[in-house]
């Protein structure tokens, strides 16, 4: 068994990271990993000094979690890896996908950004290198869930396999997306209480939820896709017995992309619902003020008839010109909303 593992600095602050690297030959960098361990059959842990890619007598396998903005990565990845390994870890641009090799998996996925001042839905991006002897993840963000993997580890629980390491990954990552595939759910369900209420009004944050689900959307779609693959792979690196775990995690993530997608159609429904009730109050709005123009048409154009400065109008040197006027256009209206009512204008 090995001693227990020293306790990793927190990932958030670079500037106490572990110290301990490698010096790669003929290279004056120095690979500094966020994570370094040896780790045993019987979950015992031990913190690496020379993290190479060959775990030590006595340890099943060696796990490193490594920042993709060290520049010594490249070079220690030329020094280590194999090609297919150097392409997933080092890529610019990701998208969840599995590949594999005689030896190795690589593996990209995605995982909830819970960074700070960051979106949820610009989930962070997290590439694996899995051998029977090695596991190597690389993150450009911080990635929470190997967070929980390595305190787990530093509580003499670590993953027994690089197939148990994937596992408990995987699901860490899978578990995060459902907490937030049912807040977001959560939301939808207050919002549609608002929605459908008598006369709802415009929700301001009905648009900004529906851009982040279809972010989530354009995340999560892969991700289940590429889980489902790994639980699939007919790879000696996952024992059976793992399998229906993998398979129990792919189906939770595929869960989630059917909340989210739920989530949208709901989002999309509520929105109809509400350009549907603006228009319709826009459209009664509309009418009532085309019956008034009506009913006002023939006044306004008496109105200006007897507003004209001539010789010759009725009523000019009639005191009661003016109240006759008046009872002739309040009778002449009256008669109007009659015929338009008779008409079944309104």
């Amino acid at each position: 068994m090995f001693p227990p593992a020293a306790t990793p600095s927190p990932d958030a602050d670079p500037s106490t990271r572990p110290q301990d690297s490698v010096q790669t030959p003929g290279r004056a960098a120095r690979l500094r990993p966020l994570a370094a361990y040896d780790i045993g059959t019987d979950g015992g842990a031990a913190a690496l000094i020379d993290p190479d890619g060959t775990p030590r007598p006595g340890a099943t396998y060696r796990w490193l979690h490594l920042d993709l903005a060290d520049p010594a990565l490249p070079d220690w990845a030329d020094a280590h890896l194999p090609p297919l390994a150097r392409r997933t870890l080092l890529a610019d641009r990701t998208r969840p996908r599995l590949d594999t090799e005689d030896d190795g998996m690589a593996i990209t996925l995605r995982g909830i950004n819970l960074n700070a001042g960051a979106a949820a839905a610009d989930m962070v991006s997290l590439r694996i290198w899995l051998t029977a002897t090695l596991v190597v993840s690389v993150r450009r963000q911080r990635v929470f869930a190997l967070d929980d993997v390595r305190a787990q580890i530093d509580a003499g629980d670590a993953p027994r396999s690089p197939g148990h390491m994937l596992a408990r990954i995987t699901d860490n990552l899978v578990h995060r997306l459902e907490e937030v595939a049912s807040a977001r759910e959560d939301i939808t369900d207050t919002m549609e209480e608002a929605v459908y209420a008598t006369n709802p009004a415009p929700i301001a944050d009905l648009a900004p939820l529906r851009r982040e689900i279809i972010k989530f959307r354009r995340h999560v779609a892969p991700l289940a896709e590429t889980l489902t693959q790994i639980s699939q792979s007919p790879t000696d690196l996952i024992r059976k017995d793992l399998r229906h775990r993998l398979r129990e995690t792919a189906s939770r993530s595929r869960w989630a992309l059917d909340e989210l997608s739920e989530v949208h159609d709901r989002l999309t429904a509520m929105s109809d619902h509400l350009d549907t009730v603006q228009n319709a109050r826009l459209e009664r709005n509309g009418y009532r003020l085309s019956i008034v123009a009506a009913i006002f048409l023939p006044l306004g154009f008496l109105t200006g008839l007897f507003g004209v400065n001539v010789g010759g109008l009725p009523g000019l040197q009639d005191e009661k010109g003016f109240l006759v006027l008046c009872l002739g256009m309040l009778g002449i209206g009256g008669m109007t909303a009659a015929v338009l009512r008779w008409l079944r204008w309104f």
